[in-house]
């Protein structure tokens, strides 16, 4: 051909680049009324498979074709949908405030709610829960609780009766990343596990992920439960609370400058100290020894943020909990007193800056801190002067001081790139003990040295639509933990893809490879606060998880329904557990100085595999939704069950939730569960024989236990299952608008039904009815709560 005509196609193919040159629109969606910034909204090019979503700070980056205008739809799940029509021939900022639907005007934010169809999305294994569901969903105690409704969802289970522990697809509760405002919560229960720490009052938003994990999240292997707070009010003061059963909350919100910067406080306590005071003292009228039993718990969450503009922010938050419990007894010869104390600690210091329209990053300076300590006193007299005295001190502590860095690119409307590091310098002391007193010559101390560590991770992930039909999150992260001997550098792939076989249905999979460098050592498996935190050393690997998943989702749409079909397949390595007759505290007074918690620990491995559907209604005046779990989790420790496969105690093979909660009227709001799940896995003695020695052993409160001995005897490890566990719980709520404030009146039942669930088995000697003066081994069932009343009063203005 000529050249002319080369050069005129060179020519012609400039020309359509500049004249289909794309702009960007970028800026953050806000709430109308309070400012906030809504993440998970819906930004789209209308008649076109252009869009995307704000990230978790409202801030948004749209690339379209050069226009004269473009019509862009704004939509979120309880606020009006907003169609802007756009000057489109220029890179421009538009900032949205959205407003609440009339019909859904109670609904608080949520984050990120599905403002996506579930189909469309390409993340599996996530559910998002709108903080306005828990504060409808009948709850213990009347105390709402996250955690107890995360529990009510497929692949989730509880550990026993009336815990909070999560168990995610076979793992254990310390294989769940729990983030608060970007801070790692170590220990997440009030009143050795009944409660959570979490005051729904101050929350934003809840998101659980249980496989499929983007690169941007690691150091678990099961799943991350990520929560953010409110940023409070920049318009007018707010305020919310409750007055409960055992115990009363308030939170405050409000502008510091108007449009620039908001607090928010939150608090609540127990009371439970002061309502079994008076029952106490009346029990022991007229004895000689007093005994008083103290217990409180209580929270703080506070939070302040500035807007310097359209390209910095500043946020500054915080949560403080305290659990004490005490006993105090005393008599004319003698005195003790003891207790139980634990609590977290959190601070975060965010700061988010744009770097152009494409480019957005967050800062964030992170405190992590958790306290677990143990004392008791006693002193005997004779003739009102002390003879004897005894004292005992534990301590066990795990710190954190962290730096995280996270960049949002928007290069194009086919990719969204995430990446990122973070390094953590962690402080554990896994024990503390000292022995004083008249039994030991000298003070017998043990001191565990403190460990320090540093734990880092650097990500990257890009989801990319190839073309309409097909999403792909791919994403790698490479993670190092440093011990003083040994340093572990372990890859990470990540790979999720979502295929849309129809506009309402898509098929899903994923892989996630996932390493854990820190451990809880627990005897109970309940996840209490006696639990350890340990990190891995020279001696104790790195625990590792490998997921795989596959899945389908189906939107329904007049209906409203939603439903997913998941299975998974998941494999643990370098588990650890506790040696058999070990625990935290493992003392006498011949090896007390060589105290050492990598002596009593084995590691092993475990599998999980299962399927869970679930159906959600998620609009209209009956909502909620149907979870199914039927999941098998087996370990295998070289040091346990003679080296056999076995079950662990939270192994469940079905699991079942029914929730709903239906709109009588504005006025009248009614909500019901009911949980149906497999027995746990238990171990039981086969026989008891008494022994005699000379020999002195301190038990746990260092009192000499005396000479004789029960040995208990036992067969294979968790051979057992114990019975079925179901409950039922209804709740009834009565709202009521008044000029200044709304009021609800909450009136509840748990266990409705007075179902007497196992919480644990006891072989007991009973008499025998058959042949009367004779005794026989009995297994008995013990249950923890029955039908159980509660009322609350709540306000909000």
């Amino acid at each position: 051909m000529p050249k002319t005509f080369y050069t005129l196609l060179f020519f012609l193919c400039l020309s359509c680049q500049a004249f289909a040159q794309p702009i960007t629109i970028s800026g953050f969606v806000r709430e109308q009324g309070s400012m906030e910034l809504l993440p998970g909204v819906n930004v789209h090019l209308q008649n076109s498979t252009i869009g995307t979503v704000t990230n978790t700070y409202g801030f948004y980056s749209i690339t379209l074709p050069k226009s004269d205008s473009a019509r862009i739809s704004y939509s979120f799940v309880g606020y009006e949908t907003k169609v802007l029509s756009i000057a489109a021939a220029a890179d421009r900022q538009v900032d949205i405030i959205l407003s609440s639907a009339n019909q859904l005007d109670e609904v608080v934010i949520s984050g990120k709610r599905r403002s996506e169809k579930i189909s469309e999305s390409v993340q599996m294994s996530q559910i998002e829960v709108p903080i306005a569901q828990i504060k409808k969903i009948p709850a213990f105690f009347g105390e709402k609780d996250v955690i107890r409704v995360l529990q009510l969802m497929p692949g989730v289970q509880k550990g026993t009766e009336g815990q909070t522990g999560l168990y995610v697809r076979g793992g254990g509760p310390d294989q769940n990343l729990i983030i608060l405002d970007d801070a790692v919560v170590y220990n997440a229960s009030h009143l050795f596990g009944f409660f959570s720490v979490f005051n729904s009052d101050a929350l934003k938003s809840v998101e659980l992920t249980k496989g499929g994990f983007p690169a941007r999240y690691g150091g678990r292997l099961s799943s991350v439960v990520e929560m953010n707070m409110k940023e409070g009010s920049k318009e007018k003061l707010h305020g919310e609370g409750g007055i409960g059963l055992i115990s009363s909350r308030l939170t405050l919100e409000g502008p510091l400058a108007k449009k620039k910067a908001s607090f928010l406080i939150s608090a609540r306590r127990t009371y439970i100290d002061f309502l079994a005071a008076p029952l106490i003292a009346q029990q022991q009228s007229g004895f000689d020894s007093k005994v008083k039993l103290g217990y409180f718990f209580y929270d703080l969450n506070a939070k302040v943020n500035y807007d310097f503009g359209a390209k910095n922010k500043l946020y500054v938050s915080g949560y403080f909990g305290q659990d004490k419990f005490s006993i105090r007894e005393k008599s004319t010869s003698s005195q003790n007193r003891s207790g139980l104390n634990w609590g977290n600690a959190t601070a975060t210091l965010r700061w988010n800056h744009l770097i152009n329209k494409k480019l957005f990053v967050n800062t964030s300076l992170i405190y992590s801190h958790f306290n677990f300590n143990i004392f008791s006193n006693d002193q005997n007299f004779d003739n009102g002067k002390a003879v004897d005295q005894f004292s005992l001190k534990y301590n066990s502590l795990i710190r954190d001081y962290s730096l995280k860095t996270d960049f949002d690119f928007y290069p194009n409307t086919r990719h969204t790139i995430k990446f990122g590091l973070q390094a953590t310098s962690h402080r554990f002391v896994p024990s503390a003990l000292g022995l004083e007193g008249d039994f030991f010559e000298d003070e017998l101390a043990v001191q565990a040295r403190p460990i320090q560590t540093i734990e880092a991770g650097a990500y990257m992930e890009d989801t990319w639509q190839p073309f309409t039909a097909l999403k792909v999150n791919a994403g790698f992260r490479l993670s190092m933990f440093e011990t003083q001997t040994k340093t572990y550098i372990r890859p990470e792939p990540r790979l999720s893809a979502a295929l849309k076989l129809a506009t309402d249905f898509s098929i899903k999979a994923s892989y996630a490879k996932m390493n854990q460098y820190v451990h809880l050592l627990s005897n109970t498996g309940f996840g209490l606060p006696t639990d350890l935190w340990v990190p891995t050393t020279d001696r104790v690997a790195p625990q590792q998880s490998s997921q795989v998943a596959l899945g389908l989702a189906k939107d329904l749409e007049k209906p409203g329904l939603a439903l997913t079909l998941e299975g998974y397949y998941k494999t643990m390595n370098n588990i650890i557990s506790y040696k058999e007759g070990s625990s935290f505290i493992s003392l006498d007074g011949k090896n007390a100085n060589e105290l050492n918690w990598e002596d009593n620990v084995t590691a092993g491995k475990g599998w999980s595999y299962g399927a869970e559907f679930m159906v959600q209604k998620k609009t209209g005046k009956l909502s909620g939704w149907v979870g199914y779990t039927l999941s098998w989790t087996k370990w295998k420790f070289p040091e346990l069950n003679f080296g056999e496969t076995f079950y662990p105690r939270y192994d469940r093979r079905n699991d079942l939730s029914v929730v709903g909660i239906y709109e009588l009227s504005k006025r009248i709001t009614l909500s019901a569960t009911w949980v149906y799940g497999t027995g746990n896995a238990l171990t039981l003695p086969v026989s008891k024989f008494s022994t005699f020695s000379n020999e002195y052993r301190f038990g746990f409160w260092g009192y000499p236990s005396g000479s004789g001995n029960v040995i208990t005897e036992y067969d294979k490890k968790n051979a057992f299952r114990a019975e079925p566990y179901h409950r039922m719980d209804v709740a009834i709520q009565f709202h009521k608008k008044k000029k200044r404030h709304e009021r609800t009146w909450e009136f509840g039942l748990y266990n409705a039904y007075n179902r007497r669930n196992p919480f644990f088995y006891n072989i007991d000697r009973k008499e025998d009815k058959n042949n009367p003066g004779q005794s026989i081994n009995v297994l008995t069932r013990y249950s923890l709560f029955p039908v159980m009343p509660s009322f609350s009063y709540n306000f909000k203005f």
